[in-house]
């Protein structure tokens, strides 16, 4: 009779471990994804709704160009995290904002180091602006041209690049958290050189400097 209630006290144990194991994988199946956006950046990224533009960081401010100087880190794609997805909204809203009016916006500009661009897409019909996430050039063309460039965080100060590829290889994630190749050409591949220049801390007027060297 011991031996019969210890092996149906064992069976129960390794029943009950077993059920906790599945729904442990289950969950981490149906768990939502997050990022880890630091008591600053969520404090910056919340203190307004979808509509309200993000301050714009310039390196005419010390602390600003300090962190413009910075590298980002990659995020995590994933349209139900909520506080992604509304700084996705405000960022697009910061670069439309009559008081930007730019082709092409990078996180680190309003203050988040989060691999995260917003593009205008000149070589697509009706030139819209697209997001995208985690973007790394993976290949460029020996093919060069010359391109005017301006940038919302340098304000009144536009120059000559003549160092940017005619065309790329671009990788990266969408909101939905397909991962993408394409080869990008002429001007729209200049905007995404610049605003991936962001993501690492570089400026267009580094680009500058190193053509007059």
């Amino acid at each position: 009779m011991r031996s019969s209630h210890l092996y149906l006290l064992l069976l129960g144990v390794l029943i009950f471990l077993s059920s906790c194991s599945a729904a442990n994988r289950s969950a981490a199946k149906t768990a939502p994804l997050t990022n880890r956006f630091n008591g600053i950046q969520n404090e910056l990224i919340m203190s307004s709704d979808t509509l309200t533009p993000m301050r714009v960081w310039k390196i005419t401010s010390k602390a600003d160009s300090v962190l413009l100087r910075k590298s980002s880190e990659r995020v995590i794609p994933n349209p139900n995290d909520p506080v992604l997805d509304h700084f996705v909204k405000r960022l697009l809203v910061t670069v439309r904002d009559s008081m930007s009016l730019g082709v092409g916006i990078a996180a680190p500009q309003v203050g988040i180091l989060k691999n995260i661009i917003w593009v205008q897409r000149f070589d697509k019909e009706g030139f819209p602006f697209e997001v995208y996430l985690n973007p790394v050039i993976k290949k460029y063309t020996d093919k060069k041209q010359d391109c005017p460039e301006g940038c919302l965080s340098i304000p009144d100060r536009r120059g000559t690049t003549t160092n940017r590829a005619y065309a790329i290889l671009l990788e990266y994630d969408k909101m939905d958290g397909t991962h993408q190749v394409e080869m990008i050409e002429d001007f729209t591949a200049v905007i995404f050189q610049h605003e991936i220049d962001h993501l690492n801390g570089i400026l267009f007027l580094d680009h500058l400097a190193k053509e007059m060297d």
